[in-house]
């Protein structure tokens, strides 16, 4: 862990207030913001429970406003500053945003602590999957490939 106070820090801080200031208002203890050209377009705390919705940690809410603020869904030249270790789903909405980087406060190991604990998942990803407790499982259908046909015979698509 670094600790030496760098340009990140405090936007590091800016992150911890804002998930300090979520657990006040009744949310979970996540805070995020993204950065670009060295200043704030987005911030976003976990509304998880708030909201009933299981994808909106601190980390996607923070992604979904910065998009909307620079009206794309690309996220290059920006950088996702997070109060804790982004989990997999967050780290995943990272790279499809294309973020040119993550940096973050807590580790999955203190969030575990907290009683968020999120290593399961990345221990998860790396066995098979028929040793996983939610059965993930291809069926063929026959016609399983004509969404991305469809997609590859449009010529007006935004490809990402």
């Amino acid at each position: 862990m670094t600790t030496s106070v760098s340009p990140d820090h405090a936007w590091l801080r800016e992150s911890i207030d804002l998930a300090t200031r979520n657990v006040a208002a009744g949310g979970g203890p996540f805070g995020a913001v993204i950065i670009r050209a060295g200043e704030v377009i987005a911030t976003g705390t976990n509304q998880v429970t708030t909201t009933l919705d299981p994808t909106a940690h601190a980390e996607v809410v923070a992604i979904r406003a910065a998009c909307q603020v620079v009206g794309d869904f690309r996220l290059t030249g920006c950088v996702l500053v997070s109060s804790c270790e982004p989990c997999p789903l967050c780290l995943s909405a990272a790279l499809w945003a294309r973020v040119d980087r993550v940096v973050y406060a807590a580790d999955r190991h203190d969030a575990a602590a907290a009683g968020f604990d999120d290593r399961e998942f990345y221990e998860l990803f790396g066995r098979p999957r028929e040793t996983w407790s939610l059965p993930v499982h291809q069926s063929s259908t026959g016609v399983d490939t004509a969404p991305f046909a469809a997609w590859l015979s449009r010529t007006d698509r935004v490809d990402y």
